[in-house]
């Protein structure tokens, strides 16, 4: 138990048996009336984010989660298997729970794996990763009337805009919040 004076970005809380991520919180003391702490919690399982405000000091439940380094090691049918890099244990993971992060795997790739109970509940994925664009149109010169960008589909399927001045082969690196461009990376 914590109280939401205790609350950080992050700190996941359980609220009627439902896990609750905190996106944001901001405590306000307004001129009349007591504190209270405005939240903008994220459901763990679904990604559903709603606002939700408690009275300054109220307990709240946290959640021990388990968040540790794995490996991705194979996709076993619809089910991505991620290696514990500390146990060798290997976790098999659903395509619900990876989510869009799926755009940006590899095999050998790391990611932070979120357990409650040993029940994979979200995989986190470094803010940028390093991949080989698999295909391009090759850009012509002069063309910026689309500023600039074009569509190129990356070695794991994922399709993003780059520079029209990017070719087939390069290695780029991506943002895996949004999949934007971020530069190339030099060989």
């Amino acid at each position: 138990m914590a109280t939401t004076n205790d609350l950080k970005n992050g700190m996941v809380l359980n609220l009627d048996g439902v896990l609750w991520t905190v996106v944001e919180f901001q405590h306000v003391k307004p001129g009349k009336g007591p504190a209270f702490v405005r939240t903008k919690l994220k459901h763990v399982l679904n990604g559903k984010v709603v606002d939700k405000t408690f009275n300054a000091g109220t307990k709240v439940e946290t959640a021990n989660v388990d968040k540790r380094t794995m490996q991705f090691s194979y996709k076993d049918g619809e089910q991505f298997i991620f290696m514990d890099l500390d146990t060798y244990d290997q976790i098999p993971v659903s395509p619900e729970v990876v989510g869009d992060a799926a755009k940006y795997l590899l095999e050998g790739f790391e990611a932070l794996v979120a357990q409650h109970d040993n029940a994979p509940l979200y995989i986190e994925l470094p803010a940028a990763v390093e991949l080989v664009i698999a295909e391009t149109e090759p850009g012509l010169q002069g063309d910026r009337s689309t500023g600039g960008t074009k569509p190129a589909t990356l070695e794991t399927g994922a399709e993003i805009q780059v520079p029209l001045f990017v070719t087939t082969g390069e290695k780029i690196k991506v943002d895996t919040r949004d999949g934007s461009y971020l530069g190339r990376v030099n060989k």
